[in-house]
């Protein structure tokens, strides 16, 4: 595959709104020994761009990316679905041309339960450009895949998130699941492989999206607006197995009696507050238990590519937009007036 001595790139060039965003031509990175160069087909937008961009993760300290200060100018972007355009040192060249989905984090050890130190388009550029280079070990060949490019695109964080969320809430079939900001991208996310796992699904949501939650595989949606509390208390009388929870704040002190014995509630967001309360007698009392869950590990995200590989869960993807409109992209992003993925062709 001919590739390119230079490329468009979309760089972040400080910390601010979508204006630091900034359309440029750059040279095309070189794949160093035990990488790949990927040529990107897709590129989904995330939360963590725009807070990245934000320098939100710095807060109430300077402003930093996603695990500290940034190397400006950064190409953001830690969803990526390509094919494989050139490999460095030490890789098979076999796998050039192979359709591939990039596993974006960048991990403490070489392990399947590793934890994660880094993000793609925070800690290393990122797929906001016409190629990015990955370790090989880190892009996942779906060349066999029945899903498009998009969809593949769709998989990294949100999916990736979400997996890691059911596998540290042991969530198993038959169980009673709760989700919350279920029309969400993570949300979407955890309704269509809960329900892929064979959970009864119970998602909050509210006004139009309700629908979009349902046909996503919702067996009940409550309404965000009303009594959550009463509300899935009335749908689920004996209680919630799991919450899988992307909200935290007053939806922990509110809920957390409506886990049965040895249930689970699982977080991995504080869209509704960093700080939560509740009466820790409800937790021990009852053998509760509260797991914090920050994205996946090796071994989720080979299960989750494992799924991609068998077309087991189609991702939505609300809209596309031409990589030159990557800030007018991440605005429509921050509106959340969309259900599904947000995608960037270049």
């Amino acid at each position: 595959m001919d590739v390119a001595t230079t490329m468009r790139a979309v760089q972040l060039t400080q910390h601010g709104g979508p204006e630091v965003l900034r359309v440029t031509e750059v040279n095309t990175p070189v794949p160093q020994p035990g990488e790949v160069l990927v040529k990107v087909s897709a590129a989904a937008l995330n939360n963590t761009d725009l807070w990245t961009r934000e320098g939100e993760y710095g807060l109430p300290g300077p402003r930093a990316g996603w695990r500290g200060p940034l190397d400006f100018p950064r190409i953001q972007g830690a969803d990526v679905a390509g094919r494989v355009a050139a490999v460095g040192d030490g890789v098979d060249e076999d796998i050039l041309g192979s359709r591939v989905v990039i596993d974006p984090a960048i991990y403490d050890v070489d392990e399947p339960d590793a934890n994660i130190t880094g993000l793609m388009g925070s800690e290393r550029d990122g797929g906001y450009a016409e190629y990015v280079t990955v370790p090989a070990n880190r892009s996942h060949d779906v060349t066999g895949s029945n899903l498009s490019d998009d969809q593949l695109a769709a998989l990294p964080i949100s999916y990736g998130t979400a997996l890691g969320m059911i596998e540290r809430g042991r969530l198993r079939t038959g169980e009673t699941v709760l989700v919350s900001g279920a029309s969400g991208g993570v949300g979407i996310a955890l309704v269509q492989l809960a329900r892929a796992r064979g959970a009864r699904v119970i998602a909050i949501s509210s006004g139009s999206k309700i629908h979009a939650v349902q046909d996503a595989g919702a067996h009940v949606v409550v309404d965000r607006a009303a009594n959550v509390a009463e509300q899935v208390h009335a749908v689920a009388p004996k209680g919630i197995d799991v919450v899988l929870d992307v909200v935290a704040g007053d939806l922990v002190h509110d809920g957390l009696a409506l886990l049965h014995t040895a249930g689970r509630w699982v977080v991995a967001g504080a869209l509704g507050g960093h700080t939560i309360g509740f009466d820790v007698r409800d937790l021990y009392l009852h053998n509760l238990q509260l797991i914090g869950s920050t994205m996946h590990t090796p071994e989720h995200f080979e299960l989750l590519m494992d799924m991609a590989r068998r077309s087991q869960i189609r991702p939505i993807v609300a809209t596309v937009f031409p990589l030159e409109q990557a800030a007018r992209a991440q605005a429509e992003l921050a509106r959340r007036s969309h259900v599904g993925k947000i995608v960037l062709h270049p």
